[in-house]
């Protein structure tokens, strides 16, 4: 019997050391990375945009901008650069994707919000940038996080002001799970750019990629997760959050996405309860489709907030 338990005990400690172990793998975040907006990552896709993407990463770079900040509603301070084009002008709020940086996720669509007239907050996620966290939980406290800014902005602007909600890749899952909450009347619409169906979906899509079993591995990450980040990676989908969703959603998708499949968004899609559209980009990769076809994403999201955020 006591050998037994002695061995329970040793089972135990190696699947608590192995949650903990993804829990850093997959949730923490090297904030002095994502303080770099000029890191781009590996692989053909991006190689072949890397000098264009560069270009424009320190075109926005160099937009002159106003830190601000506000309180997430688990008492972290969460920071954002604010653009004014012009006062009382509509409002997009950017989120950025998984360990990265507002700057890079947003280079081509930052500038282009601008020059069409829009006051921007550009976010900088929790545990990324300057805002405080120690892990970053795929969407699941972040579009709590979107309630903050929203509230943030507000405050400041007045609830007339009209609002959008821009995401990449982790972002639009943040935007998208953040469409079944209770959203002030301003906020007019969601952009959503190559946005998961849920955490879990992502999670066990990339531990496929990876050849790791995802139904040994997602259970130790949801451990992991629930153990050291005090969350739980089940409790919110954008998939779910969309059948409850009553305004209008711009889907974009890179149908040559090798990380967040295209077809994720044909399901957020399909889920969504409001009104959609869905515009997709031969040969894109993961949050490149405005480089691959500018011409076509600026087509695609004029004439979404011509509808539902346009510029008076």
């Amino acid at each position: 019997m006591k050998i037994l338990l002695i061995v329970l005990v040793i089972l135990a400690a190696a699947l608590v050391a192995a949650a903990y172990a993804l829990y850093r793998l997959v949730f923490m975040v090297c904030r002095e990375k994502t303080l770099n907006a000029r890191r781009v990552p590996k692989g053909e896709q991006y190689a072949a945009v890397r000098t264009r993407m560069l270009q424009l990463i320190d075109s926005a770079a160099a937009i002159p901008y106003e830190p601000v900040e506000t309180k997430s509603f688990d008492g972290l301070t969460l920071r954002a650069k604010y653009y004014e084009t012009a006062p009382g002008a509509p409002i997009q709020i950017m989120f950025h994707g998984y360990r990265s940086a507002g700057v890079r996720d947003f280079c081509g669509g930052l500038p282009q919000a601008i020059r069409d007239g829009y006051n921007i907050l550009l976010v900088d996620q929790r545990a990324h940038g300057k805002s405080d966290g120690k892990c970053l939980t795929f969407g699941v406290l972040e579009r709590r996080d979107c309630l903050s800014w929203i509230e943030y902005a507000n405050a400041r602007f007045g609830t007339k002001t009209p609002i959008t909600l821009v995401g990449v890749s982790m972002g639009a899952a943040t935007v998208l799970m953040a469409s079944a909450l209770e959203l002030p009347a301003n906020v007019t619409g969601i952009i959503a750019d190559c946005g998961y169906s849920s955490p879990e979906a992502i999670i066990r899509k990339v531990s496929r990629d990876r050849k790791c079993p995802d139904r040994l591995l997602f259970p130790l990450v949801s451990l992991g997760a629930k153990l050291f980040g005090h969350f739980d990676p089940r409790s919110a989908s954008a998939e779910e959050a969309l059948r409850h969703c009553k305004i209008p959603v711009l889907f974009l998708h890179g149908e040559d996405d090798r990380f967040v499949p295209c077809e994720m968004s044909r399901i957020n899609c399909a889920a969504c309860a409001s009104e959609k559209t869905l515009v997709t980009f031969p040969g894109a990769g993961h949050a490149l489709s405005f480089l691959i076809n500018e011409a076509k994403y600026t087509s695609a999201t004029h004439d979404f907030l011509e509808k539902t955020n346009p510029i008076r």
